[in-house]
């Protein structure tokens, strides 16, 4: 088993190297926002993935750390991915696709905090906007099927 990097397995190559990130998101429904900094590496493994390992500290959580893995899997013709904190215990898995030549959505259920026991759709929306600068933003599906904005960060290539 020695599969062949597609041209989607190079795409994530823009994700590689050190990033900065400013992020912001409400504190609760209706909640002042939070403002938070990070750093990220993100590296290769093989042809076929990367792994990003974010690090930063959250106002009333303290210092975390995020693990992302991302890939392709051409059987399915989708991106397929995990995303793990250190501030949860749910594990993410992303399915997902490309919107035009610069965005990656990324898509996977999850908990709704403020209900325990409900779960929701999300979607993790990743624009490149050139080489060295990405945009994302976090969003979950609502009960009357619009998409709620819940994230939004930026990140600048440092190396």
């Amino acid at each position: 088993m020695n599969p062949e990097p597609s041209k989607e397995h190079s795409w994530l190559k823009r994700y590689l190297g050190e990033w900065t990130s400013e992020s912001e998101c409400p504190s609760g429904p209706g909640g002042e926002m939070i403002k938070t900094t990070g750093r990220e590496t993100v590296r290769a493994i093989g042809d076929l993935w990367i792994q990003g390992e974010g690090r930063g500290e959250i106002p009333g959580v303290g210092n975390a750390t995020m693990i992302l893995t991302v890939g392709f899997d051409p059987e399915r013709g989708r991106f397929i991915g995990t995303w793990v904190g250190s501030m949860m215990t749910h594990l993410w898995v992303y399915e997902g696709w490309l919107e035009g030549d610069d965005t990656l959505v990324l898509e996977s259920a999850g908990p709704v905090w403020e209900q325990p026991g409900k779960s929701a759709r999300y979607r993790d929306i990743t624009e490149f906007k050139g080489p060295d600068e990405r945009a994302f933003r976090a969003m979950m599906l609502q009960d009357d099927g619009s998409w709620q904005q819940i994230m939004a960060a930026r990140y600048r290539r440092v190396k």
